[in-house]
């Protein structure tokens, strides 16, 4: 049987840079500082995601070719010229400098890599149980050496007579899941509407990077970036930019599968809280919060092992609106930060597990409405740093990426809307994939990645 690497073929690798024709007079070199967000990220895994789009059912052989991939890589072109940074690369500007920057020149471009795959499209882009690794070869990797890192890379992978695949790893240290998607849906806007071109994004989508937004009297920035130089490094005296390749290494058992809770189910999910909830204060019982409480129900179940072990759980919260002053929801960088805290294994694993994930992850998000962001961030994210970093791969640890309100399925490039989204780099994090469910009827996905026969033991589990 060939290797998933086997079944993918390289067609073409260039560079994209942002459109010469339409380049503005202003855009010279310049540098970005990262903020105390971004450095709370500094060697966390790359983001990899993965958009599944079937060809148009009346197409013909060659529209890929002549005109799908043509536009696709015009338009990124013409996006990257609003989005400059991605073009760029995280380095050291210079030897003795405290921290990182992100710098930009005339002469950066995105790598984009154009390839072919004989893979079965719609098994890839199902929901079904498959091997983790069938969906590596269409993640593009980041450049990188020590001193320097590439922020985006992309790949195009046509899978003849099917559909095609775009993949787009980011740099956590640069921008944040909102960012992410505010970067690809312009993409998409400027791709449907390139004859139109120039045109002004929509507010929503026109990013906005005045860094100094961002206050942070403590040092933090520094701080954490320190930490993670001091939890990765071999030489301390070494400030390399690769991530680290102690963290999440894949294990070559690992399988893939997406559930769906539908609106139903999660009304099951909160009826059953609240014929269990005694407490005296109200809870709060989101989508959000249902959904990964009994997903964490299901994986500490399907992990076994002792009830009074420890674990980590926990997710990562948008702070754009609860910074004093807040800052604009156009943000484009990191303005995330984690939320969380260590649990018994045991309290998600009785009767009564559901409630306790439900109350829990409530009590998180209600702590966030009370602000003192700085506080927290100094007092508790190193922690949580901390234990992620040295108890990567011993410690059981739930938590979240992505959300259903980046609306991932709206994603439409002029061919319609993808048939499956996925978030590859849960691979190496466990975390739990989120997204609003691709039919539209409301509910969300849940996309796992587990060894094989932890996987079957949730799919026995998730059931109504």
């Amino acid at each position: 049987m060939a290797s998933s690497d086997d079944l993918v073929r390289i067609v073409e690798m260039i560079e994209v840079a942002p459109s010469s024709n339409q380049f503005p007079t202003s855009a010279a070199e310049f540098t970005l500082p990262l903020t105390f967000f971004d450095t709370y990220w500094f060697k966390f895994s790359p983001v990899e995601r993965l958009f599944f789009y079937p060809l148009p059912a009346d197409s013909n052989p060659t529209l890929f070719n002549s005109v799908i991939l043509p536009k696709l890589k015009k338009s990124l072109s013409l996006t990257l010229l609003h989005f400059l940074p991605l073009a760029g690369n995280l380095i050291w500007p210079s030897p003795d400098a405290a921290k990182a920057v992100i710098r930009y020149t005339p002469n950066d471009a995105v790598s984009l890599k154009v390839a072919e795959s004989d893979g079965d499209f719609n098994r890839i882009s199902s929901n079904e149980i498959i091997n983790a690794i069938e969906l590596h070869p269409l993640v593009p990797q980041l450049k990188a050496s020590d001193d320097a890192v590439a922020i985006t890379a992309i790949q195009i992978t046509l899978f003849p007579n099917k559909g095609f695949c775009i993949g787009l790893t980011t740099h956590h240290t640069v921008l944040d899941g909102k960012s992410v998607m505010m970067f690809i849906k312009s993409w998409a806007y400027i791709c449907t509407n390139q004859e139109n071109y120039p045109l002004q994004l929509p507010s929503d989508l026109a990013p906005f990077f005045d860094r100094s937004v961002i206050k942070d009297p403590s040092g933090l920035d520094v701080l954490f970036l320190n930490q993670w130089l001091a939890l990765t490094a071999s030489d301390p005296k070494t400030k390399s930019l690769k991530v680290s390749q102690n963290l999440g290494r894949v294990s070559p058992n690992l399988v893939r599968a997406t559930f769906l809770l539908s609106p139903d189910n999660i009304n099951k999910l909160r009826e059953l809280v609240l014929s269990k909830w005694n407490g005296k204060k109200p809870i709060h019982l989101s989508t959000f919060v249902l959904a990964v409480a009994y997903t964490a129900t299901c994986l500490v179940k399907a992990r076994g092992g002792e009830s009074e072990r420890t674990m980590l759980m926990g997710f990562t919260a948008d702070r754009r609106k609860r910074l004093d002053p807040p800052v604009p929801e156009n943000y484009f960088g990191n303005c995330v930060g984690p939320c969380g805290d260590f649990v018994k294994a045991g309290d998600l694993m009785d009767k009564n597990g559901l409630a306790f994930g439900a109350n829990f992850l409530s009590d998180e998000i209600k702590g966030l409405e009370k602000g003192e962001v700085l506080e927290k961030a100094k007092n508790k994210w190193s922690a949580l740093m901390d234990a992620f970093v040295k108890e990567s791969g011993s410690m059981q640890m739930i938590t979240v990426a992505g959300s259903p309100r980046f609306h991932v399925y709206g994603l439409n490039f002029g061919w319609g809307k993808p048939k499956k989204v996925e978030m590859v780099s849960v691979d190496r994090t466990g975390a739990i994939s989120l997204a609003e469910s691709g039919d539209g009827s409301g509910g969300v996905e849940i996309g796992l990645a587990l060894e094989k026969h932890e996987m079957e033991i949730v799919a026995s589990l998730f059931k109504f």
